[in-house]
């Protein structure tokens, strides 16, 4: 797959103008085709280990190595996919309520992280859920603190235990 182009307005295509690419990754990650000024990725890109890239472009005319126009510079953004899950750094979690609490009695708060891109789509966007624990529990999707469920005025039997997800 192209994934630029570069071009020289000496260019007849007549293969007299060489294309030369120089910079992070020239020749490793991106291969140049020296005779079109294709640009393809020669390995699979990574946002999370590698934002961007800043690579120099080159013309120089193929019988006398001199250059036709001047250097280029251009960067090439790598674009987030959601390939990362949420993960709960600082877990696992516990906690503990007082028998008899109060519906909507806050019990703890945990937070999440997401190595994708939060400026680029929905990919970091972190929804949370409750696996176990219904109906002694509930959770505010977004900011994940888990309350005493409406409903539910007993005291807890058998110790109910709560289960958070998360999925962006």
């Amino acid at each position: 797959m192209v994934i630029y182009q570069l071009h020289s307005n000496s260019d007849k295509g007549d293969g007299t103008v060489r294309y030369i690419l120089s910079g992070e990754g020239a020749g490793s990650v991106f291969i140049i085709n020296e005779t079109t000024g294709d640009i393809h990725a020669a390995k699979s890109l990574d946002r999370e280990r590698k934002s961007q890239y800043v690579l120099h472009a080159r013309a120089i005319d193929r019988r006398t190595n001199r250059s036709l126009e001047a250097e280029s510079e251009f960067i090439i953004k790598v674009q987030d996919v959601n390939d990362n899950a949420p993960t709960f750094p600082d877990g696992p979690f516990s906690a503990t309520v007082p028998e008899m609490s109060d519906v909507g009695t806050s019990i703890f708060q945990v937070t999440a992280s997401d190595a994708d891109d939060p400026t680029y789509g929905n990919s970091a966007k972190i929804v949370y859920s409750i696996l176990e624990g219904q109906p002694y529990f509930s959770v505010d999707p977004k900011t994940v603190i888990c309350h005493k469920a409406p409903g539910n005025q007993s005291a807890f039997v058998n110790q109910p235990t709560a289960a958070v997800n998360t999925w962006s």
